[in-house]
């Protein structure tokens, strides 16, 4: 584990505080956890943009067409408006 000293305004220290109080953790804990959160979903957002840049329309279309035209199941129904 490694140390990083972080500057935060007072608004942004004292939120993180109450929050970490009301969740039983500590501001360490808490910011841990809000970075990791926020590391995933940026590699998400790569991950998923890199991916759609390889798609294909066409590709899609076949895979679509396989698949058999049945009524849903009961509870499953689309409701209009």
């Amino acid at each position: 584990m490694s140390t990083l000293s972080l500057r935060l305004p007072n608004s942004i220290h004292q939120h993180a505080k109450r929050l970490a109080e009301m969740e039983g953790i500590s501001i360490n804990q808490l910011i841990s956890t809000a970075v990791a959160e926020k590391l995933s979903a940026i590699d998400t957002e790569r991950y998923l943009s890199e991916r759609s840049s390889r798609a294909s329309v066409s590709k899609f279309r076949r895979v679509l067409a396989k698949i058999p035209r049945v009524s849903p199941d009961s509870g499953d129904e689309l409701k209009n408006g």
